[in-house]
């Protein structure tokens, strides 16, 4: 599984790149792979505000629909328009080309629940 140590994670398999005052969201490797072929990606509008704990994206896949939540709360930034024609970049590449939205944050990143590579890697080791 890959879990890149240079990113932040949450308990609900998302990644995060901060870049200064945005964020870079995706779904990790053990998320893709549990979804299995991913065939549709429902993004939200550039410019909306989205909260935290709200649903930032919804990822259909032959197995289920998952909703991906945001961990911080944040203004649309740029999405990955690439994903409504190919999907499935999320399975092959999920943190390069399968990237979901940027989203930019005003104020200071409050990470208290957000994990680190170490933290991530021990969630989904007793997940499996």
């Amino acid at each position: 599984m890959n879990i890149p140590e240079e990113l932040k994670y949450t308990k609900e398999h998302t990644w995060l790149k901060i870049e200064g005052n945005l964020i870079v969201l995706g779904i990790t490797d053990y998320a893709q792979d549990l979804l299995g072929e991913i065939n549709c990606v429902d993004l939200p509008e550039k410019g909306e505000v989205i909260n935290k704990d709200e649903a930032i994206a919804t990822i259909e896949s032959q197995k289920s629909v998952f909703d991906v939540l945001s961990p911080l709360k944040g203004e649309i930034f740029d999405l990955n328009n690439k994903l409504t024609q190919k999907p499935n970049l999320i399975n092959s590449n999920p943190y390069e080309d399968g990237w979901l939205v940027k989203l930019k944050i005003s104020g200071d990143i409050a990470l208290k629940d957000i994990l680190t590579h170490t933290e991530y890697n021990n969630l989904i080791s007793g997940a499996t």
